[in-house]
């Protein structure tokens, strides 16, 4: 990770962790991971938005206006808007990402729940997901959410992410592994 982006990861952490602990007090983690989704969607769809949170040519003033209304629009959270505002004050909306990322983390890891980023060369199949969630949950106890991608590169097999683990049977990572040993002999 570049430095950068952990102080990004670092500063977004330390906002997602206030704004969990009190939507947890408030028993509203249901409200919260609504918004979250509502606000990840909203990002995603609009150019408009990006530019806000990412653009050094948006005053602050003009940035918390601006991330005011829409939150109120979109009727977020409150305290979720509230950190959303007070991040515009301190010009930290460029960590808005990394923020619905490590809430979701975490409201994963309060449901018990984990997140399995898994690669394939094609698009896998319902009924291949659901097998592989099982496997998964049956190796790391707890309930796994599949988020897969598809990746042609990798010619066959699975590059699957569990936390720090990593699995790696792709077709490419064997072919490089097999070009390596042959390097090696001579």
């Amino acid at each position: 990770m570049s430095e950068p982006a952990s102080i990004s990861a670092g500063i977004a952490a330390r906002y997602a962790t206030a704004v969990f602990e009190i939507a947890d007090e408030n028993k509203a983690l249901d409200s919260l991971e609504t918004s979250i989704n509502d606000l990840a969607a909203a990002l995603a769809d609009s150019e408009d938005l990006q530019n806000l949170i990412s653009s050094p040519l948006v005053t602050r003033e003009e940035q918390a206006a601006a991330i005011d209304a829409v939150s109120t629009k979109m009727g977020l959270d409150p305290t979720l808007r509230n950190t959303l505002s007070l991040m515009a004050a301190k010009r930290r909306l460029f960590v808005v990402p990394a923020l619905i990322e490590s809430l979701r983390a975490s409201l994963a890891e309060a449901r018990g729940e984990v997140t399995a980023e898994v690669t394939s060369a094609k698009a896998l199949t319902k009924t291949q997901s659901e097998k592989l969630a099982k496997t998964l949950a049956e190796r790391v106890g707890k309930k796994v959410t599949i988020n897969a991608t598809v990746d042609e590169s990798i010619i066959g097999g699975l590059v699957v992410k569990v936390g720090s683990k990593m699995i790696d049977s792709s077709i490419r990572s064997k072919l490089n592994s097999l070009q390596n040993a042959m390097k090696e002999v001579g």
